[in-house]
């Protein structure tokens, strides 16, 4: 994200989820009643663009992967829900709209973005006359000059409860100690709370015609101002979360075969780039 602009990587992100609930086949991996209103007109004449290429291999494979992180992250909370978590965090929450869909009555949403990112969302909200829920709150958080637990604790966190923290979509931008501190925040979280994120593997670790999706992509970024800096493989990931119960860390094989199997628009990931993780404390 640059200077006053929010993020265009969350327009991005928001784009395909919308795209998926209009161009796909049923059933839906990610149903999102929200994700076309929550755009508007603002985005209208973009989201008419995006599936322009959607019969190319890799636009749905990159539009499958930014919806099933999203049904993951919902599915391992709704386990964790069931266990007594009750507190929900979407660090780095974009246009995410599961406050608006929150299926559980008892369980608080802290959405934690930029300022200026949660401006735009605002905004956003209001044009669609959309309302977030009172079990909802934003946490503004601008990282190079607020302390994430400040903000969340003013916001009305309990560090008491059991929380269940998504970080989708924003490790690749962070350096190693932004990683790291982030977790090392999430590890002080009472026993039973988890984390759900998703991460790249380095260049060196991928075959050949991967190694070139993975420059463009670098390169398209890089371009829009909101650059990778962190890559990790499975075992070095494993080092990083020494702290945590590593529950699940899936690749594209484990997540077609449970989330992608016989649909009839051949909608599917693809490569072995990207991962999701869900740990536990």
């Amino acid at each position: 994200m640059e200077g006053s602009k929010p993020s265009r990587s969350a327009l991005r992100v928001a784009l395909r989820r919308a795209a998926h609930q209009i161009y796909d086949g049923k059933p839906l991996v990610f149903d999102d009643p929200f994700a076309v209103s929550l755009l508007g007109s603002a985005y209208s004449e973009e989201l008419r663009r995006t599936p322009q290429r959607a019969d190319r291999s890799h636009s749905k494979a990159l539009r499958a992967w930014l919806v099933v992180r999203s049904r993951f992250a919902e599915d391992c909370l709704k386990a964790a829900v069931e266990k007594g978590a009750a507190q929900y965090v979407l660090l780095g929450a974009g246009l995410d709209t599961f406050a608006l869909r929150n299926p559980h009555s008892d369980l608080r949403v802290f959405e934690v973005d930029h300022p200026v990112t949660q401006a735009w969302k605002r905004g956003l909200l209001a044009a669609a006359q959309l309302h977030l829920p009172t079990t909802a709150a934003l946490v503004p958080v601008d990282f190079e000059q607020e302390r994430l637990a400040d903000k969340l604790l003013k916001a009305g966190f309990d560090r008491s409860a059991k929380t269940v923290f998504a970080w989708l979509g924003v490790v690749p931008y962070l350096t190693r100690t932004a990683f790291r501190s982030t977790l090392e925040f999430v590890q002080g979280s009472t026993p039973g709370s988890g984390l759900v994120f998703d991460y790249g593997q380095p260049r060196s670790v991928l075959p050949p015609l991967e190694q070139l999706e993975h420059d463009s992509l670098v390169a398209r970024v890089q371009a829009a101002g909101e650059p990778f800096q962190l890559f990790l493989t499975p075992s070095e990931m494993q080092r990083e979360l020494a702290g945590f119960h590593l529950v699940e860390d899936l690749g594209a094989d484990q997540l077609n075969a449970l989330y992608f199997v016989d649909r009839a628009d051949h909608l599917q990931l693809r490569g072995t780039a990207a991962r999701l993780i869900y740990a536990m404390l």
